[in-house]
């Protein structure tokens, strides 16, 4: 049996939390693969080596650092969960900003907040093995991932846009028929097309999808849209702000 360790860093919890939301599929999981440590669901402490480590979180302090060095150290296979482990989370917005001036913002004694003047995704501090998109992941594609490696080989998930989505469930183009900013063609699928099933344009949230052509998105919305470049900016600047694809988008743009 595979030996499984969850761990956290700057997160919400909301994708390790994905796990215990298979509910009837823990059965089937619990036959497999031996969970080791996971805090959100025993209080047990980590045992390592681990055979698959689920990692949520990005790196924010000096400890995450040396914590995270160390698990990739006593970890087979290492698997990012959502966007704050992939895409260094909402929190990277500070990247963008003086620090100093971030936390006298937020907190009422900044000078007791020792943190590192970035919010970065676990790959820009050891190997990632696979990185599990999404605010928060889907369920199922966790699933898909960790049989995957269970049976020994890589995983192999949907790796188009969220606009194939609204094509297989027959949603009509937020863009076209109410003239709505949508994220759907540079965010990578796994969300089913929620937002966009409601009437809402995407809100990028699984991140962008491979060879994404924002710049390209960036003008047509302007231009047919009438989007403006501060509301073009603030939709790019959300859970997934430095992810390659999803760069900062200036008012200048």
């Amino acid at each position: 049996m595979k030996k499984i360790a969850v761990w956290k860093f700057t997160s919400c919890d909301g994708c390790q939390l994905s796990l215990l939301d298979l509910e009837d599929e823990l059965l089937e999981i619990d036959k497999n693969f031996v969970i080791s440590y996971f805090l959100e669901a025993s209080s047990r402490s980590p045992e390592p080596p681990f055979d698959i480590s689920l990692v949520e979180g990005s790196i924010t302090t000096e400890e995450a650092k040396r914590k995270i060095i160390e698990i990739r150290n006593h970890s087979s296979i290492l698997i990012t969960i959502g966007a704050c482990a992939t895409a260094g989370g909402i929190q990277a917005l500070r990247n963008f900003a003086s620090l100093q001036t971030v936390k006298e913002r937020v907190y009422p004694q900044p000078e007791l907040i020792d943190v590192l003047p970035t919010s970065l995704p676990i790959s820009q501090y050891v190997q990632v093995d696979y990185e599990l998109q999404g605010c928060p992941i889907n369920k199922q594609q966790l699933l898909s991932v960790l049989y995957s490696y269970l049976f020994g080989f890589r995983p192999s998930l949907n790796s188009g846009s969220v606009c194939m989505e609204c094509k297989m469930r027959g949603t009509p183009c937020v863009m076209v028929t109410s003239k709505t900013l949508c994220l759907g063609p540079v965010t990578h699928a796994g969300c089913g097309a929620i937002c966009p099933s409601f009437g809402r344009g995407c809100y990028g949230c699984y991140g962008p999808k491979e060879t994404p052509n924002s710049p390209s998105l960036s003008r047509w919305a302007k231009e047919k849209l009438c989007i403006e470049p501060t509301a073009l900016k603030q939709a790019f600047h959300t859970f997934n702000c430095i992810a390659d694809g999803f760069k900062r988008f200036d008012e200048d743009d």
